[in-house]
């Protein structure tokens, strides 16, 4: 049974799991993903052994502090839960500092009631999103918990892809779902991203994952359907276009139905 993860995500992959679960290997020992984000796939596959990382330091702080100490952010979470208003909204996001828990807090509400649950920063690195229309902040009773112990055995990191994905080998799936260069023959994901992840990081990522291969490791990528990132892994396995539909645009009378690409080693 998926576990929901606790956090909403630009670009997340609950729609990949739900309609494509097919396309997903069946025999692995250990799931590997260096570009976390709301980590749909790890929910779904709920593997014993896992290294997730990210670049966002305090995405990965959330999910460390969650894996240690589920209770304390459910109560702090239900407190907040309780005294919600604009007024505490932006106060909270404009307070930058504090321990790596009152951070970790401080993210999963913001996540929670911010619009469109979207995380951008502006060019100072400052979370910038204003609130949103949605007012639940806590989570069902035990339900931390259980994303506690599913993290148990998951090793966290905060750094690079590459770092990441050198560790796979055999037995190994590894799921890399990089931020979009390219999306649909626009450019408009990247707005969402402080750093902006280059075309060159496009390439680095795909030699990354050439080595990951001849490793032993089962690969799979996610990416824009366009015509250059399909060159780019021509020679790595299979390709797929997946049918979904962008919830990026504020309005849903704005989303329109897409296509992504999807690159397996297997």
């Amino acid at each position: 049974m998926m576990t929901e993860p606790f956090l909403k995500w630009a670009g997340g992959k609950r729609w990949l799991v739900q309609n494509y679960s097919h396309l997903f290997p069946e025999n692995w020992t250990r799931y590997i993903e260096p570009f976390l984000g709301g980590g749909a796939i790890f929910f779904w596959l709920r593997p014993k052994l896992a290294i997730l990382s990210d670049k966002n330091t305090e995405l990965i702080n959330a999910y460390r502090s969650i894996k240690n100490h589920p209770e304390v952010i459910d109560a702090e979470l239900q407190r907040l839960h309780r005294t919600h208003s604009a007024e505490q909204y932006y106060r909270i996001r404009d307070k930058q500092e504090g321990t790596t828990l009152e951070r970790a807090v401080r993210f999963i509400y913001l996540n929670r009631t911010c619009f469109n649950g979207l995380y951008r920063e502006n060019h100072n690195g400052l979370f910038n999103v204003p609130i949103g229309v949605k007012t639940l902040v806590a989570f069902p009773k035990e339900y931390l918990i259980g994303v506690a112990a599913l993290l148990k055995n998951a090793a966290l990191a905060t750094t690079d892809f590459e770092t990441t994905i050198n560790r796979a080998g055999k037995g190994d799936f590894v799921f890399v779902d990089p931020p979009y260069t390219v999306m649909h023959n626009s450019n408009n994901f990247i707005k969402y991203n402080a750093a902006l992840f280059s075309w060159q990081d496009q390439i680095r990522l795909a030699t990354t994952v050439r080595r990951a291969i001849s490793r032993g490791a089962s690969i799979m990528v996610t990416n824009a359907d366009h015509s250059c990132i399909r060159e780019l892994y021509s020679d790595v396995g299979h390709m797929y276009s997946v049918d979904r539909t962008s919830v990026l645009a504020g309005r849903a009378i704005h989303r329109r139905r897409t296509t992504e690409l999807v690159v397996t080693s297997y």
